[in-house]
């Protein structure tokens, strides 16, 4: 929620900002999806920009619904773009995105939505690890998975206190490659202006984010499990370079949501 007020002369603007890995909006009480579910965990983040991972499209195990659409409806948000990473459905069969043309399909990726308007949108494409990598499943131990590519969507958003580049991405869960990923994504945001912040689910902890990025975090709060988090795998990263002018960290909050085997993250700016 934008909120402005006056401190002292100045006038004083809350900025609302916020990631979540949706895990296709799907609750852990009972595996189903509903929209309604979706809806209320994202109105109850009251973001201003909201990046959004684990996002489906036309997916049948979704109920063939636009998470993003919803999303945006649930924070009364004007603008919002969709980015897809693969085609076909993640776990079963699926093949890189390549273009407009496979839009009329089952999609999967990532959204970004926001409240204010967008000057510029940016894409980058973040390439796959090229070797199956092993990950423990539940109920079926170690096993050999394809690694997904990975896609970053950025936007530069007009706040009341001048142009904010946000961007969100959703990084590989092979090790190195997502360090190799995050750098890529913030080369790609050096040809945005600054400010800048990076959203979203980096399958890494803090400490690595901070020094693989050279960004720094504006919040260290535990994310995953979402039912008992105990690591920070979810992130806002700002880049020093600009940074004071995003304002003073002045809350944060990771709420258990309903959906999701992660938690959101919600990070309150307050600029002057």
């Amino acid at each position: 929620m934008i909120i402005l007020a006056r401190r002292g002369l100045a006038r004083v603007v809350s900025v609302h900002l916020a990631t979540f890995n949706l895990l296709h909006g799907r609750s852990l009480s009972d595996g189903a999806v509903h929209a309604e579910r979706v809806t209320a965990a994202v109105a109850d983040l009251d973001a201003d920009v909201l990046g959004l991972q684990e996002v489906d499209r036309a997916q049948p195990r979704s109920g063939l619904l636009d998470l993003t659409a919803i999303a945006a409806e649930a924070l009364h948000a004007p603008v919002h773009r969709f980015a897809a990473a693969v085609v076909g459905t993640p776990g079963e069969t699926w093949q890189p995105w390549r273009s407009a043309d496979d839009n009329i399909h089952p999609l999967y990726g990532i959204a970004l939505i926001s409240r204010f308007p967008v000057l510029r949108w940016q894409i980058t494409q973040l390439p796959a690890a090229p070797v199956r990598s092993p990950v423990y499943v539940p109920h079926a131990g170690l096993i050999l998975l394809k690694d997904e590519p990975r896609v970053m969507i950025a936007a530069v958003v007009d706040t009341p206190h001048g142009p904010l580049t946000v961007a969100t991405t959703h990084l590989s869960f092979v090790p190195g490659w997502n360090v190799r990923q995050l750098r890529a994504a913030v080369r790609a945001l050096r040809a945005l202006p600054a400010p800048r912040v990076l959203l979203g689910d980096r399958n890494l902890p803090a400490g690595p984010a901070r020094a693989f990025s050279g960004w720094k975090p504006l919040a260290r709060v535990p994310t995953y499990p979402s039912p008992a988090p105990r690591a920070q795998l979810d992130h806002v990263l700002a880049d020093p370079r600009g940074a004071a002018r995003l304002g003073t960290v002045v809350h944060v909050r990771a709420p258990q949501a309903g959906i999701s085997d992660h938690r959101p993250l919600v990070v309150q700016l307050d600029q002057a």
